[in-house]
């Protein structure tokens, strides 16, 4: 009987370059089977890797590699929530800005060794009216944006840009009630971004001060947005600087209320979920499980 420790690779066929790398044949290459057994799986359906996740830990399984993009990375960090079993990736996505985050290698052979290591530690993970985030979740232009992106062929940060500039003159503040820290900010909201990591992906830097294992998200309030200010914003996330302040606020906090007078667009992790007029977000402390190049 094999006793050594079990990996489940969970594989997301849709994700990935068009020049697709025969993935299961670089994993049975160097993976170290000395160290672990393991099997491999494919997603058939949206959803299927919180699933497929979920089975892998209740049978003890020590890891579950993520193999595709952001969202695939989502499905099964959801489905491992407050269990022992450990999240790893492969990148295979766009922007893949957990893995960023991590430090895993955006390179299959790279990643593997990462996994090889086999170094853990606990991150905190999020959620907005219930649903988990793990990067970052949001309300009004990131939200807008996610929905239109999700209807976009075409994927990459070169058509995320495109549809941010194209967007942005036409998209609108909205009030909104914000209840952080004790406090009440009756205020207008182009965007509010509730950041566990650092960034969305692509290394586009939201919340640049931001510590995945603080117990706390750092919360971006972007009230209005001109073109002036979307420049120096746009500059500050890809130089991971904290903006001015006349571009955005930034707070800390393990919980935010938000109301509104209409339903309004969210997303977790890029994806979007849909309208709401109230949100609740949450952080919830070192609830999952990670391999990891160095401690995060």
């Amino acid at each position: 009987m094999d006793t050594k420790p079990h990996i489940r690779f969970i594989i997301n066929p849709k994700s990935g370059p068009k020049s697709k790398v025969d993935v299961a044949a670089r994993i049975k290459l160097h993976l170290d089977h000395s160290k672990y057994s393991h099997e491999i799986v494919y997603t058939a359906h949206a959803g299927h890797a919180t699933e497929l996740a979920q089975t892998a830990a209740g049978q003890g399984a020590a890891m579950v590699v993520a193999v595709g993009g952001d969202g695939t990375v989502s499905e099964v960090a959801r489905g491992l929530l407050g269990t022992e079993t450990a999240l790893a990736i492969l990148p295979r996505g766009s922007g893949n800005g957990l893995a960023r985050h991590l430090q895993v290698p955006m390179n299959i052979d790279g990643a593997l060794r990462v996994i090889n290591q086999g170094q853990s530690t606990r991150i905190d993970s999020g959620t907005i009216n219930g649903h988990p985030f793990f990067t970052t979740a949001g309300i009004g232009f990131d939200a807008y944006i996610s929905s239109v992106f999700a209807g976009n062929k075409k994927r990459g940060l070169k058509t995320y840009v495109e549809l941010v500039l194209k967007e942005v003159r036409y998209y609108k503040h909205l009030p909104v009630k914000v209840s952080i820290n004790g406090n009440t900010l009756d205020t207008d909201c182009f965007v509010l971004a509730f950041a566990n990591a650092a960034q969305y992906g692509n290394n586009a830097y939201i919340a640049p001060l931001a510590d995945i294992r603080d117990g706390l998200l750092d919360v971006c309030l972007v009230r209005q947005l001109d073109m002036f200010k979307a420049l120096n914003l746009s500059y500050c996330m890809l130089t991971k600087q904290v903006a001015s302040p006349d571009s955005a606020e930034y707070f800390k906090t393990d919980s935010v209320d938000v109301e509104t007078d209409h339903r309004i667009m969210y997303h977790a992790d890029g994806e979007f979920i849909g309208h709401d007029s109230k949100f609740s977000v949450r952080l919830l402390p070192l609830s999952l499980k990670v391999i990891t190049l160095e401690k995060p």
